[in-house]
């Protein structure tokens, strides 16, 4: 059941129609993910899928943008050797794909590293104007363990993918769109409007049929994140406790830019 009681970090909008907007909801923060957003994103596309009363999913993001990516200066994440978070990494992504209702993303302004993973990840993205996509996990140090090396390579080829997470590049929606990273590219004013729309003609049609269409193609796509989480995660953990992870969240916090010794 989704309970909007039970989520802090993520306002849910659960609609008589069948349709539920959730709305990453920390826009002093960019909705940058912190230590209770991270699990909340575990919780939301399980709860939705076994919810009866919701029939579409639509995940946006409150004020100036979609999500920032991780956030170094909020609730901290556990991110010991086998802490939380990695547990909680993996359960991001599969929850995502095990989700048999329809998940379509409004991203407006940033998406940037899990935020663009969050995003890519629905089934159908729709992306305003003012829309920007990277995975910047490499300018913090470290890899893009969360997801991104799942998702990236699947819509963009391996070449184009493995070229923006070794740059963490960023590439605006009509780019992204051209590139066929994003479904649709709409007006920053109808973005929401559009997405939501496209849930209720989901939520209106023949609802187990759509789900037959979406699920053995997730199951392809949890197939290739069986072979890849569990090495990028380890990768990304053993990054954690580089020189470099360190200088390069001392540069945020600074605001300057990280000077990187490859340690």
């Amino acid at each position: 059941m989704l309970d909007p009681a039970r989520y802090q970090a993520i306002s849910i909008d659960k609609r008589d129609n069948g349709v539920t907007v959730a709305t990453l909801n920390r826009p002093e923060r960019l909705n940058a993910v912190d230590g209770t957003m991270h699990q909340e994103l575990t919780w939301l596309t399980r709860d939705a899928d076994r919810d009866k009363g919701v029939k579409a999913l639509v995940i946006t993001g409150a004020g100036r943008a979609f999500c920032a990516g991780g956030d170094f200066a909020g609730t901290p994440m556990d991110n010991s050797a086998g802490g939380t978070t990695w547990k909680e990494a993996r359960q991001i992504v599969d929850h995502m794909l095990e989700c048999e209702k329809p998940v379509i993303s409004a991203v407006n302004g940033y998406a940037m590293g899990l935020g663009a993973t969050v995003a890519l990840l629905a089934d159908v993205v729709f992306a305003g104007r003012s829309a920007i996509f990277a995975d910047t996990h490499v300018n913090m140090g470290i890899g893009a363990g969360d997801g991104g090396q799942v998702i990236w390579p699947l819509l963009l080829g391996v070449n184009r993918a493995k070229y923006f997470l070794m740059t963490g590049e960023r590439l605006n929606a009509e780019d992204a769109e051209r590139m066929g990273l994003v479904n649709f590219v709409v007006d920053d004013d109808k973005l929401v409007d559009e997405a939501v729309a496209l849930a209720e003609r989901f939520a209106k049609g023949p609802t187990r049929a759509i789900a037959a269409c979406k699920v053995p193609l997730n199951n392809y796509m949890r197939m290739v994140a069986n072979i890849i989480q569990p090495l990028a995660l380890s990768y990304e953990e053993a990054n954690m406790r580089t020189e470099d992870h360190a200088e390069a969240v001392k540069a945020f916090q600074e605001k300057r830019e990280a000077k990187f010794a490859g340690r």
